[in-house]
């Protein structure tokens, strides 16, 4: 089995990451929405405190704000709950960032269902969904701390409007440092022919153990990390698809409207027919718990997503 190494938040990775980048370059600014505390920004704030907007809840003027300044030339980072970012501000990010152009790098903090207990009202199920279908937007979720600085890093020169979305929980290194990173481009963590996990964010890990569960039954696993859900990376996708007996994708998102979706147009169009599963958030008012809990329930998990690929290598008879 492999070992694993714990690493810090995601969140943490990415603010320093941001203020290194912001040392280097004047003009990169960050807003926030009240959110510096937990958005790990408080010491980008007393290192440049001329690089930082404290905007208040008002997740609109966020997005319209920031959308001036990159218009004028600056390189903004808007950093706000995902759930609200994405939700209070869509009018602004579709009409002020992505359709006027204006390459603002939108950071959707404390993804998924990171509030764990504070409920639904504070998970964000539906970024992936809402995000994808405005064209001129492109949407990542990193999987660890190096897809983290590695998306951060490549967003400042990004041509097009991003959203980038984070967790709260400690991640494991999944990669080492030489590991190249490309957003559109997927990474193969680990190859096999039995069953593909395609997997994002913080779902990663979870699709991991779950192969190296499965190779001790000889089982063999590829994992993809689907690290940019839009521009979907079709090529990795297919190429899986093809050499696979079966094909599980995992999000920690809504069934609707994610990556589960996205991956099932591409193979449906491409005439591509394999056991495929979804392995999400289901249509359901989601039970209350911590991130971890959550997971477990709906089967983002070793076990939970073991016992799924064996239910789709098992013959359709038996299933």
């Amino acid at each position: 089995m492999t070992k694993w190494t714990v690493e810090r938040p995601n969140l943490e990775a990415f603010a320093d990451t941001l203020l290194n980048l912001a040392h280097a370059d004047a003009n990169v600014l960050v807003l926030t929405s009240d959110s510096r505390g937990s958005g790990k920004l408080v010491p980008f704030g007393q290192t440049l405190p001329d690089q930082i907007i404290e905007m208040g809840i008002a997740e609109q003027n966020l997005v319209g704000v920031a959308a001036g300044l990159a218009a004028a030339g600056k390189k903004v980072f808007a950093v706000s709950p995902a759930c609200f970012l994405t939700t209070r501000a869509l009018e602004q990010i579709k009409n002020d960032v992505a359709y006027s152009d204006h390459p603002v790098k939108l950071i959707g903090i404390s993804a998924g269902v990171s509030y764990g207990a504070l409920g639904s009202t504070h998970h964000s199920l539906h970024d992936y969904a809402a995000l994808r279908t405005i064209h001129n937007l492109d949407v990542v979720a990193p999987a660890d701390n190096f897809e983290t600085c590695a998306a951060i890093t490549a967003a400042l020169s990004h041509p097009r409007p991003i959203y980038i979305r984070f967790g709260k929980k400690p991640m494991v290194r999944l990669h080492t440092g030489d590991t190249p990173f490309e957003v559109g481009k997927a990474i193969t963590l680990r190859d096999g022919h039995d069953v593909t996990f395609v997997a994002a964010g913080e779902t990663v890990f979870p699709a991991l153990q779950a192969a190296d569960q499965l190779e001790t039954e000889g089982i063999s696993c590829r994992v993809i990390s689907m690290h940019t859900l839009k521009p979907l990376d079709q090529d990795a996708l297919i190429h899986a698809a093809r050499h696979s007996r079966a094909l599980v994708t995992v999000e920690e998102h809504s069934v609707y409207g994610g990556l589960g979706e996205a991956c099932a147009a591409v193979l449906a169009q491409k005439q591509i027919s394999l056991p495929f599963r979804i392995v999400a958030i289901p249509d359901e008012y989601t039970i209350t718990g911590d991130q971890t809990e959550i997971f477990e329930y709906y089967g983002i998990s070793a076990g939970g997503l073991a016992a799924a690929a064996r239910n789709l290598l098992e013959p359709e008879s038996e299933r």
